[in-house]
């Protein structure tokens, strides 16, 4: 009992962690509302390293991933008609924007996210909630920027799935969690 007590402490530190660090780069990005691409560098930044090696157990760089969620916004810009370049010069010195102090707010697919992570938590999975959770969570959803920019690294969604449940310890019966 102590120690499910204990988990779910842990599990809320980080999820407290992931979406205040979610919330930093969506403002870093001139966006009020984290979407579920800032998880994934929420998660990435986490100190337990697993977010990390799961991109590296598909030979995918890590640090790539911001530039891949970059050159998506670039994309989209495009497809209405406006040149990013344009838009960084008719912006200036923008360095984002502050975050509101108020109630925590993001885009739609991140509640989605949030409800499974929740259901981990409530199925009384074993150890405490990991970045590689994170990953193995955001890889399930097919649409939006966070997709497209594993796409664009040559990253397959269900692959990464694999490398995150790998890296998280959890495996489906009969693999070895190597």
């Amino acid at each position: 009992m102590l120690r499910m007590l204990k988990q779910r402490f842990n599990d809320i530190r980080v999820i407290k962690k992931l979406c205040m660090n979610a919330e930093r780069h969506a403002n870093a990005e001139g966006q009020e509302a984290p979407g579920l691409e800032h998880f994934v560098l929420a998660a990435l930044d986490l100190p337990d390293g697993t977010a990390r090696k799961a991109f590296q157990r598909l030979g995918a760089d890590p640090d790539i991933f911001r530039s891949a969620i970059a050159e998506q916004y670039n994309i989209a810009l495009g497809n209405i008609g406006i040149d990013a370049t344009q838009l960084a010069a008719m912006q200036g010195n923008a360095d984002g924007i502050s975050p509101s102090g108020k109630i925590f707010r993001s885009q739609p697919q991140v509640q989605a996210f949030m409800q499974q992570l929740a259901s981990r938590q409530r199925e009384g999975s074993e150890g405490s909630l990991l970045g590689a959770h994170v990953i193995e969570a955001i890889a399930d959803f097919q649409h939006g920027v966070a997709s497209r920019a594993f796409a664009a690294m040559g990253i397959d969604r269900k692959a990464l799935k694999e490398a995150a449940r790998k890296e998280s310890g959890r495996t489906r019966a009969g693999v070895d969690a190597a």
